[in-house]
């Protein structure tokens, strides 16, 4: 994961700990939350900490139910899917009180810095025909997204904000590599296994609908986000078919899903 801020913050009281140890990094700061990058157990081993503040304009009662009912919808979210084998961050542990659940920290970048340095160092318009990059990575690194997506709803999970800044590249353990991808590294830039994080908005869900918006809300992000790699987009859904057999009716779905965001589009 990797980190958006490179100050060091001073951490609320709660997570305070040795001393002799580097103070936890904020790396991310939103509406509901921070995350930290900090240790667990061992100063080897880098895990992330998900801290919820309390929030002075709701009740205290209120926001200590909130904040504990969203910390254990997540971390249930999780473990589902880190048990069923989908590739999430593990949980270590967690305080329902204090408003913090502390996760694996994944190594190696983010699928959306991945696919941008891809295709930074290509022609958006190549001179001629023979020109044309070869896309059999980028290409690759699609279809396994797809699968990821196929894995996490066979799971009876949608995730709720699937974006490809929600994706992270981790180095396979084989890999000759044990660092980040180098930025701008070519091919290497796609390579890794595609995991999912954030799962600050997901569900437990079987349903088509809900599963539809999951892939309809990542292929609006791929137009906004990487709109010169959207054309590939098919083999995104081609590999979510493979890898959930239940994604005939999901795809049919999907199909309601774009023309109703169309009439959306057209009617503002």
């Amino acid at each position: 994961m990797a980190a958006s801020e490179t100050t060091q913050f001073a951490p609320p009281q709660v997570l305070t700990y040795d001393p002799a140890a580097a103070p936890p990094l904020l790396i991310s700061q939103g509406a509901e939350g921070r995350l930290y990058k900090t240790t667990h157990v061992q100063r080897d081993r880098p895990c992330v900490l998900k801290y919820r503040p309390p929030k002075p304009y709701r009740h205290p009662i209120l926001d200590a139910r909130l904040t504990k009912a969203r910390i254990t919808s997540e971390a249930k979210v999780l473990e589902r899917c880190y048990r069923a084998g989908v590739r999430v961050p593990a949980v270590y542990a967690l305080d329902l009180v204090s408003g913090w659940m502390m996760i694996e920290w994944i190594e190696g970048m983010t699928v959306r810095q991945g696919i941008n340095d891809w295709l930074g160092e290509r022609p958006e318009i190549p001179p001629s025909p023979e020109d044309l990059p070869d896309d059999a990575p980028l290409i690759d690194a699609m279809k396994r997204i797809g699968a990821a997506v196929g894995d996490l709803h066979r799971t009876g999970v949608v995730h709720g904000d699937l974006t490809t800044s929600n994706m992270m590249l981790r180095p396979q353990k084989n890999s000759q590599s044990s660092g980040q991808p180098e930025v701008g590294d070519g091919p290497k830039a796609l390579e890794g296994d595609v995991v999912l994080i954030d799962f600050g908005l997901a569900t437990q869900s079987v349903s088509d609908e809900d599963r539809a918006v999951d892939l309809y809300v990542l292929e609006r992000a791929f137009a906004s986000t990487h709109p010169r790699a959207e054309r590939l987009f098919v083999n995104v859904l081609e590999a979510y078919r493979g890898a959930f057999k239940k994604a005939s009716s999901v795809l049919t779905k999907l199909e309601d899903v774009r023309m109703r965001g169309r009439k959306r589009s057209m009617l503002g």
